[in-house]
């Protein structure tokens, strides 16, 4: 015999219904409205910036690069009136042969001198390069003041070996996840226009690196979590974590820099930058950098503590969202502790030529930690490490939220099964 009970009550998580979908959707509007305005405020202009003294030709000019194969090498006199210069055969033996070095005879195979020949010398030591007989390399071609064309050596060629490296990656990545690696790889391509179409052309502008790393951190957030992990509250949740810890890792680092006054002037290309675009604030850039280097650590955080929080909800219906964030958060602990390894033995490895030099240098551990590029290092590290520990629990508390947004539905069904029998 069936009975029906009405109830005005049901077992099951606090009833928020459809609530915390609308709250985290409207922030995520708001936001995304709020970053496409930025991106219009502090979009580059288009003035010309000229080109750093470094960078250019003895003429003026950007540095021309032409294709160039070593056909011949060997050790022999230096001071071949051949050297740099444009010849067909045998380049022109020296007239004093005061000392020997080693001698390339490389073809020239793209730019107007292309099927011809020059001679590169270059004296053995530290930093010059070895080359063999069939190295394909990069050659600098510019005028002297005379108007002789003239040729040396700038680097190996590397796009080949690179674009096989790169092909296997995207074919390793989409074999094993997919549909889902092909937008992650899209997203990818996303995120480096973001970097070179905006961020870096607004940062040669003048525009304040912060908001410029914070609005383009955000474009590369929304790209590459939507492209990558579909359109969905799981992805939502994770998008609203990493951006409100990559404002956390913003606040941390302007604080850390402030209080342990890093210059980053101890770092060449800073140096550089200050010396020739004396426009960028090295600060700002310092900032920017921690800014931009914490995303992809955030993300890889985020978007598994949401995806550990949907599951566990699907796992176990009648779990409460306490019970969804207790369980995720034991997930995170973990991550937590496994990443935080990961992040500072990365920044140990990049640093580890300099801690190689400063442990001859005769220096005090202190002294050596506290030196301005060991210290940024550090601080980078301690600043992305609190920021990946705060996106832990707000991440799994945002997604234990909207992984029960359906909850009183759910709920009532599961109710009216229990009591009609």
């Amino acid at each position: 015999m069936s009975h029906g009970h009405g109830h005005g009550h049901f077992e099951g998580p606090a009833p928020i219904g459809p609530l915390a979908a609308r709250i985290v959707v409207g922030l995520l509007v708001a936001i995304g409205i709020a970053v496409l305005v930025g991106t219009a405020l502090l979009w580059p202009s288009n003035r010309a910036v000229d080109i750093p003294t470094p960078f250019q030709t003895s003429g003026g000019d950007a540095v021309v690069t032409e294709a160039g194969t070593v056909v011949e090498q060997d050790v022999g006199a230096c001071g071949s009136p051949s050297s740099g210069r444009v010849f067909t055969g045998d380049p022109t033996p020296p007239a004093n042969a005061a000392f020997e070095c080693e001698r390339s005879i490389v073809d020239i195979e793209s730019g107007p001198n292309a099927g011809t020949r020059t001679l590169l010398e270059v004296i053995p030591g530290p930093g010059q390069p070895e080359l063999q007989a069939g190295d394909d390399i990069r050659l600098v071609r510019q005028t002297d003041p005379s108007g002789t064309t003239q040729y040396s050596f700038y680097d190996f060629a590397r796009g080949l070996p690179l674009t096989v490296i790169v092909a296997v990656f995207a074919v390793v990545i989409v074999a094993v996840a997919r549909w889902r690696g092909f937008r992650a790889l899209v997203g990818l391509g996303v995120a480096f226009g973001v970097l070179v179409v905006f961020m870096l052309p607004a940062l040669l502008d003048g525009r304040p690196a912060v908001p410029v790393a914070l609005v383009g951190g955000s474009l590369i957030l929304y790209a590459v979590l939507y492209l990558a992990h579909g359109l969905n509250l799981r992805t939502s949740s994770a998008l609203l974590g990493t951006l409100a810890s990559m404002a956390v890792a913003a606040a941390l680092s302007y604080v850390a820099i402030e209080m342990t006054h890093l210059t980053g002037l101890s770092e060449e290309q800073n140096t550089d930058v200050q010396l020739y675009i004396g426009n960028v604030s090295i600060t700002g850039l310092l900032l920017a950098g921690f800014i931009i280097g914490s995303l992809g650590v955030l993300n890889d955080v985020t978007i598994t503590q949401a995806s550990s929080a949907f599951e566990l909800a699907a796992l176990d219906p009648d779990a409460s969202r306490r019970a969804v964030f207790s369980s995720a958060m034991r997930v995170g602990r973990d991550h937590i502790a496994s990443t935080v390894y990961t992040l500072v033995l990365a920044y140990a490895g990049g640093a580890l030529p300099l801690l190689l030099l400063f442990s001859v240098a005769g220096r005090s551990v202190t002294d050596v930690i506290t030196a301005d590029a060991v210290a940024i290092e550090v601080v980078r590290a301690c600043v992305g490490g609190v920021a990946l520990a705060l996106s832990v629990p707000l991440t799994t508390a945002i997604a234990a939220l909207l992984a029960r947004a359906d909850a009183p539905a759910a709920a009532q069904t599961r109710g009216s099964g229990r009591h009609a029998r």
